[in-house]
Formats: structure tokens, C-alpha cells, sequence
């Protein structure tokens, strides 16, 4: 990113991550929704995007990267990832809001974190679970959907990857999730998201209306993927569910 440092909103851990790192998420994410309410956050005005740094979102070649658009609620985007800074674990992001250096929560030279963060990464199998137990599982845009941290984050499972929303409100989270659009691919905020290609592993209550989405995914990777665990388990000597 060019011209301001962003505090990342914290990301579930990854299959095999420790406990820990689920712990210094929810820590992470309270401090970052604290500094929302704190004098200095969100009151500079950046000058902006680089058209290159932007080019770098537009040209990323992997797989589609999703953003909102060139602003949200009146905040700009204010800096986007792309192939020079990608980290596979991590994936893109693009970022939107401003903050004053020196003023955020963790002074010293951080700034405070972004109203609004959308990182797109391919899908890495991982049981909901660590999300915590406020959790909550919908349908968004056509496709399963995770609400976690309070509201402040919502993560969308389409094609091969997933899809992070990080805002500063349950509200924007979901008007950001009705925006989504490929930056470096044709598509509409309007129309709904490619499935995917995957059966994400949800935690909690799943609604009839969604369990027919999940039932009806390509290839029924979801019976297939419960069939496996099956025969896992069966060669294994494990005790089976139900």
C-alpha cells in the first residue's frame, strides 16, 4: 500500500493454527473497534489511490478479487493489495477509510484501523468453530455466509476462495456484502455470487433454506465431502455422529 500503514483486522486461523490465535483475534478485533470511538480515527482526508497500486488489484492474475467499488459511505479506497505484495496465506485486500497517524488507539506511529476491509484468499478447509459461539450462518448473495465478531466481520464462500468483509458495524458489513464485485474480472454487485466449489465446514444452527443451497453446490461437494469423512472415520475406528 502506498502513503499509510493499516492495522488489519484480525482473520480466523487457519486448519492447525493453536487456540491462541482464535483468542488474540477477539482481543485484536475489541481493540480495533474501540479505536472507532476514539477522537482521531477516520478524520484526515488521504490523497488518492495510486492509479498503479490500484492497476495492481485490477491485474492480479490468480483469481478474482472482490472489492465495493471506488468509495463506501463516503470513505475512498484508500489502498489496494496486489502480485507484488501477495502472501497466499493472507490473500488481497482492498481498503477503504482514512485515519490520522500518531492518533490511533496504539499511537507511536500505527494508525487506527479502516471502517472497511475486504480481503479476498483462497478457500483453506478450516472448521467454523474457532469463529466462536456468536457466530451465525445465512445466506448472502446467493451463497453460505458466516456472520462473526459481533457483526463486524462476515466471511462469503464462493467459487475457490472466501470472501473477508471487515467493518465497523453489522450494517456496513452487510452494505458491503451487497456491493461485492470482482476487481480484475467482469462482474455485477447485483447478480449473485459464483457457489463454491468447496462445502465450507459451518458451525451452528443451519437454516432449511440454506441447507438447500449447501445440498444443491456443485458436484454435491457437500455429500461427498461427509461420505469421505465417513469412510475416514470407518478405517479409522472412530465413532460416527448421529
Amino acid at each position: 500500500m502506498t502513503g499509510m500503514r493499516v492495522l488489519p483486522l484480525p482473520r480466523r486461523p487457519r486448519a492447525g493454527a493453536p487456540r491462541a490465535a482464535s483468542a488474540c483475534r477477539r482481543a485484536a478485533s475489541l481493540a480495533a473497534l474501540a479505536c472507532f470511538a476514539l477522537a482521531g480515527c477516520g478524520t484526515s482526508h488521504p490523497r488518492p489511490i495510486g492509479g498503479g497500486e490500484l492497476a495492481e488489484a485490477q491485474t492480479f492474475p490468480y483469481y478474482r478479487v472482490y472489492w465495493v467499488g471506488p468509495s463506501f459511505d463516503d470513505s475512498r479506497l484508500a489502498g489496494a493489495d496486489g502480485l507484488k505484495s501477495y502472501d497466499a496465506a493472507i490473500g488481497d485486500g482492498l481498503y477503504y477509510g482514512d485515519c490520522v497517524q500518531n492518533k490511533g488507539l496504539f499511537g507511536g506511529g500505527s494508525s487506527c484501523p479502516l471502517p472497511l476491509q475486504v480481503t479476498t484468499v483462497v478457500y483453506a478447509k478450516h472448521n467454523n468453530e474457532s469463529f466462536g459461539h456468536q457466530q451465525r450462518n445465512l445466506l448472502l448473495r446467493g451463497v453460505p455466509a458466516t456472520v462473526y465478531n459481533e457483526g463486524h466481520a462476515i466471511e462469503l464462500y464462493s467459487g475457490r476462495v472466501s470472501i473477508d468483509i471487515f467493518a465497523d458495524s453489522y450494517a456496513h458489513a452487510l452494505q458491503a456484502a451487497a456491493r461485492l464485485r470482482p476487481v480484475n474480472a467482469p462482474g455485477s454487485a447485483s447478480a449473485n455470487l459464483p457457489p463454491p466449489v468447496y462445502c465450507p465446514e459451518l458451525s451452528g444452527y443451519v437454516s432449511p433454506s440454506l441447507a438447500r443451497v449447501m445440498n444443491g453446490l456443485p458436484r454435491h461437494v457437500c455429500q461427498y465431502t461427509e461420505d469421505e469423512e465417513t469412510y475416514i472415520k470407518r478405517v479409522n475406528g472412530e465413532p460416527l455422529e448421529g
